[in-house]
């Protein structure tokens, strides 16, 4: 097993990348630290106030907010990080040359009943010579991103990390605190038989996906011929853990509940990292319409169906949407 940095240093990464990485998970091993302690350090429940995104915030969602908020711009490696707890950008270092948007605490609901949550982030450059106030310096597709990762905070603290060259994970050696690399080179099974979806929004689905989900749970008497079993963690974070360690097929599609809000997932948060982490060990991340790292946003808090997981896999699921 190998230590975080000298990996990051051998892809051809810059020192102040493995730098801005190693602040990340700074704040992440004192956020699983947290996590961990559970009600013991009063920190679970909510508060009585709403994000931007119209839900109820979890103390612990503040809390990693601030952690991951000070610590990256204290560091000096941010020109400006964008949160989806945050209403707006909040403007670092001007001299920096990377940017990070970061949902600081993914599957927040579950820490209430002691289940799988985690960090997600993204970094891209910054454009040259911009504003580190000007929001507009994340809209870039995500294709743009130089690394993406998550840190799980489960029975064992792990790391997803990709640097555009594969997917490593990664676990959180707690004796000494750093983080020891434990799958070299993760690979999506090409095919699968499990889906993640949350199936109470099932009437709300549109006709293509409603289709492709009632194939496959007809199992091997349907036209897939196979069968198939759900799982649904209500935390992207590990559902996508999933998926990288045995395959599947995790989506949260378009509905049609809410009218002004057909989709649930953030793109610069949670779809754009998560994309680039299936992608990059060989899987497919889509919309539905389009690949989700071909996507140019066009505010910060802009929200996509996502369909990932195994090639063959999304790849039917697509068919029922052409």
């Amino acid at each position: 097993m190998r230590r975080l940095p000298p990996v990051l240093i051998e892809d051809g990464c810059s020192r102040e990348l493995v730098s801005l990485i190693r602040t990340i998970l700074a704040a992440c091993k004192e956020i699983s630290f947290r996590v961990g302690q559970g009600a013991l350090s009063g920190v679970l429940g909510s508060t009585l106030d709403e994000n931007i995104q119209g839900e109820t915030q979890k103390k612990l969602d503040v809390l990693s907010n601030q952690l991951l908020k000070d610590i990256l711009l204290e560091s000096g490696y941010v020109k400006a990080i964008a949160s989806e707890e945050e209403d707006f950008t909040v403007a670092g270092n001007p001299n920096a040359n990377y940017i990070v948007a970061f949902d600081p605490l993914d599957g927040s609901s579950n820490t209430d009943i002691n289940s799988l949550v985690g960090t997600i982030f993204s970094i891209m450059e910054a454009p040259e010579g911009s504003d580190p106030s000007d929001q507009t310096i994340f809209m870039q597709p995500g294709h743009k991103q130089v690394a993406a990762g998550y840190v799980l905070y489960g029975p064992s603290t792990m790391l997803a990390l990709s640097t555009g060259k594969g997917t490593r994970l990664f676990t959180l050696d707690k004796t000494h605190g750093s983080f020891l690399l434990t799958q070299d080179f993760a690979q999506v099974p090409e095919d699968t038989k499990e889906f993640a979806i949350n199936a109470s929004n099932q009437r709300h689905w549109t006709p293509a996906m409603q289709s492709y989900i009632a194939d496959l749970l007809e199992g091997e008497t349907g036209p897939r011929g196979k069968n198939f079993n759900m799982r649904w963690i209500a935390a992207m974070v590990g559902d996508v853990h999933r998926v990288l360690c045995r395959g599947g097929l995790f989506t949260y599609p378009e509905d049609r509940k809410d009218p002004n809000k057909p989709f649930k997932l953030r793109l610069l948060y949670e779809a754009n990292p998560m994309a680039m982490l299936v992608e990059q060990a060989g899987g497919i991340a889509h919309t539905g319409r389009e690949r989700i790292l071909d996507i140019q946003p066009e505010e910060i808090h802009q929200r996509v169906g996502v369909i990932l997981g195994s090639k063959n896999e999304v790849e039917v699921c697509l068919g029922y949407h052409k």
